[in-house]
């Protein structure tokens, strides 16, 4: 596609090629005519078609122009993105490909390119959960032909699944997105991380509660449920009931509770540095700040049980995937295709693995005595649900936050905890009753 320039955020520029903000239109240039009437006869096609297959011959046709890739900060400054662009150009010889870079987290996609499709990036990064909106937003080339052969003969049926949207396999994934438990081993033994009450008797304990990626996991461990098994729109969020009652009042229990640390803003990061944190709730993303803060002490586990009203159950985090998605509105879409699935080839997962810790979702890989790895793998396995890929979905987030906010500054007590679990609630499914 032609971008228009428009100068929002401009980052550091790089060997490839300029570097745009994230949401930024990058002037590119174009193949000249014969290559523009080739992409135009290609973007007719661009959902489990010759678009999408890995067609050889189309690939060996000469094509010159820009594409433009959006990936996290941290992919730029390591230099993964422009060694893995540049590594895909020399086994394309017939594409002279000059690459534009821009900045967009993977949370942040739904929101960039769905505000401008046409002149957002031909190739970026997502989160998982973002989809049905990207999709709503024409912005996702459905894979198909080889590409979609790739994803489905290299992944587990939960990360497929985590791509798969409307029956059609939309994005390449790349790592999973969850999120597990590190602690520190002089304190808490094997038997002291099985239980979240035990860990609050014998150290200090920072969560983020106040997070509503988080404290789902709590009313989920007792009984709670958001559209079924994840994927029925009209079963609704089901935060109801004496279920999620009891969730609230041990939450407002474990706010005052002096072991409990509210994880904000990096404070467990920091706590763990200095002492004054045992545990914290995260990510991969964490993981070389918590070895640096725990050294040879650094544990990870899977998430603990926890006892809610006197009956025991399995907190769970939501488990979704990071993949890389194409824009139908790509300058060339074969080009752009066959560029989101090299960044999510095993070589490129490798490399991120090597270079950001960024555990590969290819099975092929193998990474050995990594205990994140095996902690994520249990968590997938055992302490997780997958987050739900309903459009309805978005109603779930700020009451969540919400509560969260109200627990933890001492507005929602034992006396109002029905009311405002029941209030959440509705919130929750406000839309759907309308």
């Amino acid at each position: 596609m032609k971008k228009k320039a428009v100068s929002l955020l401009m980052v550091a520029a790089m060997a490839a090629g300029m570097v745009a903000g994230c949401g930024n239109n990058a002037a590119n240039a174009n193949g000249g005519t014969d290559a523009a009437a080739d992409n135009a006869a290609t973007q007719e096609a661009v959902t489990g078609t010759e678009a999408a297959s890995g067609d050889a011959a189309a690939e060996e046709e000469a094509w010159s122009g820009t594409i433009t890739v959006w990936s996290p900060q941290e992919d730029q400054d390591t230099g993964w993105l422009s060694q893995q662009c540049e590594a895909f150009a020399a086994e394309h010889p017939n594409w002279d490909i000059t690459f534009e870079y821009g900045v967009c987290a993977e949370g942040d996609a739904k929101t960039t390119v769905s505000t401008d499709v046409e002149g957002s990036a031909d190739v970026y990064m997502l989160a998982n959960d973002n989809i049905p909106d990207l999709v709503a937003a024409n912005a996702l080339a459905e894979l198909g032909g080889s590409y979609l052969d790739y994803v489905t003969g290299t992944n587990s049926e939960s990360i497929v699944a985590s791509v798969t949207y409307n029956d059609a396999v939309v994005a390449f994934p790349f790592t999973s997105n969850t999120w597990f438990m590190y602690y520190d081993k002089s304190v808490f033994s094997e038997e002291d991380i099985q239980s979240f009450d035990t860990m609050l008797e014998k150290g200090k304990v920072s969560f983020p509660l106040n997070n509503s990626w988080y404290i789902q996991a709590f009313y989920v461990a007792n009984g709670c449920t958001l559209f079924g098994d994840g994927t029925d729109a009209a079963a609704g969020i089901d935060f109801s009931g004496d279920k999620a009652v009891a969730v609230t009042d041990y939450l407002v229990d474990l706010a005052a509770n002096p072991n409990f640390i509210n994880d904000k803003d990096g404070s467990g990061i920091a706590g763990l540095r200095d002492g004054s944190v045992n545990a914290i709730f995260s990510g991969t993303w964490d993981a070389e700040a918590v070895k640096e803060a725990l050294g040879d002490n650094m544990g990870v586990a899977a998430l603990p049980k926890v006892n809610i009203g006197g009956t025991e159950g399995q907190m769970k985090s939501f488990m979704g995937s990071k993949a890389i998605g194409v824009n139908p509105n790509a300058e060339n879409m074969q080009v752009a295709m066959s560029l989101a699935a090299y960044l999510a080839s095993e070589e490129a997962q490798t490399a991120h693995y090597e270079m950001r810790n960024i555990l590969p979702t290819n099975t092929n890989i193998s990474i050995p005595d990594d205990e994140i790895a095996t902690a994520v793998t249990k968590v997938m396995t055992d302490t997780s649900i997958m987050q739900p890929l309903v459009t309805e979905m978005n109603n779930y987030w700020s009451p969540a936050e919400n509560m969260g906010n109200a627990i933890i500054s001492g507005e929602v007590t034992h006396d109002n905890a029905a009311e405002r679990t029941e209030e959440m609630n509705t919130a929750m499914n406000t839309d759907l009753a309308q």
